[in-house]
């Protein structure tokens, strides 16, 4: 069995330590075969925020791949943000839209975020063409038989969640995905957790999405997601840090 611990929206600068701690004490222990990690690393992308989630990752000590959240791009720099807008995460670029491909299993980027958008709102998410073009090149290298997991920040359909995604072009990105055959998109973003099944032109895909390991929650404790994966098929497991259980997510069906 793969087991697959998705993380997202950290934000360090308003981490909540005891989180971090906990979810690095749990990979240490437990060893997942990889950590994804789906944006907003950190809350202002100001350099030393960066600093400690580099220290972070490294300490994990199993495969990563990071996504670029809203909260990654300069927000007071407006020089760094339209013409280098990566140049602060230069230390961890490694591991920043890097496609994982494991036993049975293959995980793919997608970049959701935008410098710039034809409206005011700019935090919400965007698929732009070349974006995609980049992921359909990459899910045409994959391998037949794997289970695939696109990786990216914003949810591409809006969950019913208390944060909204509003990601332009969104649903074109998950019709053109589901073609090329990806089973699940991973995202973060809104701060709760969500499992929903989506049936596109008669194939079922899931968009699935992670909670907070932030002080910024909202209707769920900090949390992340187990995903095991076994015969071609894979389950979500809630974790959250309180004393309650571990749990399926529950998974609704749309469509």
């Amino acid at each position: 069995m793969m087991r697959l611990f998705h993380v997202s929206d950290v934000h360090f600068g308003r981490e909540d330590a005891a989180a971090v701690a906990w979810f690095g004490a749990l990979v240490s222990a437990e060893k997942p075969d990889a950590v994804i990690m789906t944006g907003d690393l950190t809350m202002r992308a100001r350099r030393r925020e960066f600093a400690a989630g580099l220290e972070w990752l490294q300490g994990l000590g199993v495969p990563v791949t990071v996504e670029v959240g809203n909260h990654d791009l300069p927000y007071f720099n407006p020089i760094d943000r339209f013409f280098r807008p990566y140049r602060r995460m230069t230390k961890i670029e490694r591991m920043v839209e890097q496609p994982l491909n494991l036993p049975g299993v293959a995980i793919v980027p997608l970049v959701t975020t935008a410098r710039a958008q034809w409206r005011l709102n700019w935090s919400k998410g965007k698929v732009s063409r070349g974006a995609l073009d980049r992921t359909l090149a990459l899910l045409a290298e994959v391998p037949e038989g794997k289970v695939i997991f696109i990786a990216c920040h914003h949810p591409l359909v809006e969950p019913e969640t208390r944060t909204s995604a509003q990601t332009h072009n969104g649903a074109k990105a998950l019709k053109a995905l589901v073609a090329a055959g990806a089973n699940a998109v991973l995202t973060g973003h809104v701060h709760d957790p969500f499992d929903i099944a989506h049936d596109v032109d008669g194939n079922i895909v899931r968009m699935i999405g992670a909670g907070t390991l932030s002080e910024r929650t909202r209707t769920t404790p900090p949390s992340f997601n187990e995903i095991r994966v076994a015969d071609g098929r894979f389950d979500v497991l809630l974790r959250t840090m309180t004393p309650a259980p571990d749990r399926p997510l529950e998974r609704e069906r749309v469509g």
